[in-house]
């Protein structure tokens, strides 16, 4: 199950895209206090500023019950989308701690990525977070919805699972997979870590 602050989803590698100009809205990565995902895509939705924190749902444990509950599938990150001119804006929250970006200043989120997240969700295909990724198998995915999007493929448990990671944020998500949809594909180069823009700290 997946909760939409908005309208959009994403997944697969993300790759270095042009520093937003600040005229046209784009898609960042907001770095957040622990556990704070859900109260910063609450207080986005009330300032009326499009984000999206994307959910899976997942069984916690104690002594003597089970429960069913939804968690950040990116821990610690909320995807939201604006004007680099009002980064402020997210920055003066007080749950949000960074804009994730390199020397020049908070790095886009292709939207290509967002929409793939969004469609995993959607069509309600099991996926999880999944150790990040450097080395693997690379492939592409050659039929059915996801076609076209990359990532490394691992095998557990007899499943396949196509594993995509947002390079940026370095964390990676994994989504069952049926063998015979994927091709391999010559291995790419790894983006560098990302410099941090501060807004506030966690107290």
């Amino acid at each position: 199950m997946s909760t939409i602050l908005d309208e959009v989803n994403s997944i697969e590698q993300v790759t270095a895209v042009p520093f937003c100009n600040g005229q046209e809205p784009q898609w960042f990565a907001a770095y957040t206090c622990a556990n704070h995902e859900k109260r910063v895509a609450g207080q986005l939705a009330d300032r009326a500023i499009p984000c999206y924190l994307p959910l899976y749902e997942t069984v916690r444990r104690w002594k003597d019950r089970k429960k069913r509950i939804e968690r950040p599938l990116f821990p610690g990150y909320v995807f939201v989308q604006m004007c680099l001119r009002d980064r402020l804006r997210i920055l003066q929250l007080p749950s949000v701690v960074r804009l994730v970006g390199f020397g020049q200043g908070p790095v886009v989120v292709p939207e290509e990525d967002i929409a793939t997240i969004r469609l995993c969700l959607e069509k309600k295909w099991r996926m999880e977070p999944y150790p990040f990724l450097k080395t693997g198998q690379r492939v592409r995915v050659s039929h059915g919805a996801l076609e076209g999007a990359e990532g490394i493929v691992v095998r557990k448990k007899g499943m396949f699972r196509l594993v995509l990671s947002v390079g940026l944020i370095m964390r990676s998500v994994a989504v069952e997979i049926d063998s015979s949809d994927v091709e391999p594909i010559q291995p790419t180069g790894l983006l560098g870590k990302a410099r941090i823009y501060r807004g506030a700290r966690c107290g």
